[in-house]
C-alpha cells in the first residue's frame, strides 16, 4: 500500500496537503487460484471504501469479477484513497468501478486530495482494470498515483478515463491543477514512465503541442500479448476511423490513447478495443460487467 504525502506543500505538484485534513480510505484486495477458482482471498478495508461479492459470470473458471465501492462517490479537499490488489499466480480478477468517479472542486484552503492506485500480478496471473471515467470538475486540485508491477508472464489490460470538467453544464474546467503519474514495472524494471499535470492555466493545456483543448482523454494499456504488432493493427482495421485516438506497442506494452472532447466516444473506444485485445490476451471473449448496463 501507498501512502499520501503529509501537511507541507509537495514542491513536484505544487499541492497543499493537510494532515488536518486528511480523511483516509484504503482498501487491499488478494485474488488466489483455490480449488478451480479464483478467490477473493482478502478484503481488507479503512473508511468508505468496499467491495461488492465477487460473481462469476464467466464461469467458476472464469475471471472473477469484482466491484469497487467508494459509497460518497468523489473525491474533495483532503480526501486520500489508496486501493491495492494482488494477483497470485493462476488467478485472474476483473476489477470495475459501478459510477464515475468526481473530483470536486477544492476549498477555499485550496487543499488538495490523493488517489493511490497499486495494481500486483504475479507471474501467470491475469488482471484486468476497468473502472469508469473519472470526471473533474472545475477547480479541482489533487494527484493521481497509478503502479502497476507485473512479474514473469503476468498478463495486464486497463484504462484510465478522465473527463475535465462538465462543458454540457457550461463548466468547463478553467481552473485548478492535477497531477497524474503512472509507472508499470515488469520485475521491478520500469517499462512505461509517465508523469502529466492537467493545469489549465499552463500553456500545455490549449496548445496543439499539448492537450490541444481537449476535454476529455484516455489510455488503455495491455501487457502480456503473444504479438502486440499483431494487436495493433487489429485495432486499427476495427476500431473507428477517426483523427482522436492512435495506438502503438513498445517494449512489450500496447497503448492506446484517446484526446478529444466526447466521453462517450472515448468509453465505446475503450470498450471495443477490449473486445478485440481481450481475446488475443487471454483467450476468452469480452464479457461485458452488468453493471456496466445497469
Amino acid at each position: 500500500m501507498t501512502h499520501c504525502d503529509s501537511a507541507l506543500p509537495v514542491a513536484d505538484s505544487g499541492h497543499r496537503f493537510d494532515d488536518q485534513r486528511r480523511w483516509a480510505a484504503s482498501l487491499g484486495l488478494r485474488f488466489a487460484w483455490r480449488d478451480g477458482a479464483t478467490r477473493l482471498t482478502q478484503a481488507r478495508h479503512q473508511g468508505p471504501l468496499r467491495v461488492q461479492r465477487p460473481f462469476y459470470p464467466e464461469g467458476r473458471a472464469g475471471a472473477c469479477h469484482v466491484y469497487v465501492l467508494h459509497p460518497p462517490g468523489g473525491l474533495v479537499s483532503g480526501d486520500a484513497l489508496t486501493v491495492s490488489a494482488h494477483i497470485e499466480h493462476g488467478a485472474h480478477a476483473l476489477l470495475t468501478t459501478p459510477a464515475a468517479n468526481k473530483l470536486y472542486k477544492a476549498d477555499s484552503q485550496g487543499v488538495a486530495w490523493a488517489q493511490h492506485t497499486e495494481l500486483s500480478v504475479e507471474d501467470g496471473g491475469v488482471l484486468e482494470w476497468l473502472p469508469q471515467e473519472t470526471i473533474a470538475f472545475d477547480g479541482s486540485k489533487g494527484e493521481q498515483r497509478t503502479h502497476v508491477a507485473l512479474h514473469g508472464t503476468a498478463k495486464c489490460l486497463g484504462w484510465e478515463i478522465m473527463a475535465l470538467g462538465r462543458p454540457a453544464s457550461a463548466l468547463p474546467f478553467a481552473s485548478g491543477r492535477i497531477e497524474q503519474h503512472f509507472r508499470l514495472t515488469l520485475d521491478g524494471r520500469p517499462v512505461w514512465l509517465e508523469r502529466q499535470p492537467l493545469d489549465p492555466l499552463h500553456p500545455r493545456f490549449t496548445g496543439r503541442w499539448g492537450q490541444g483543448g481537449a476535454t476529455v482523454q484516455a489510455t488503455l494499456w495491455a501487457v502480456g500479448l503473444a504479438n502486440a504488432a499483431d494487436a495493433v493493427e487489429a485495432l486499427r482495421e476495427a476500431l473507428p476511423n477517426a483523427s482522436h485516438w492512435a495506438v502503438t506497442a513498445r517494449q512489450g506494452v500496447l497503448l492506446l490513447r484517446y484526446l478529444g472532447h466526447s466521453r462517450n466516444e472515448a468509453w465505446a473506444l475503450c470498450e471495443q478495443a477490449w473486445a478485440v485485445l481481450r481475446p488475443r490476451l487471454i483467450e476468452c471473449e469480452a464479457h461485458t460487467p452488468r453493471i456496466w448496463l445497469t
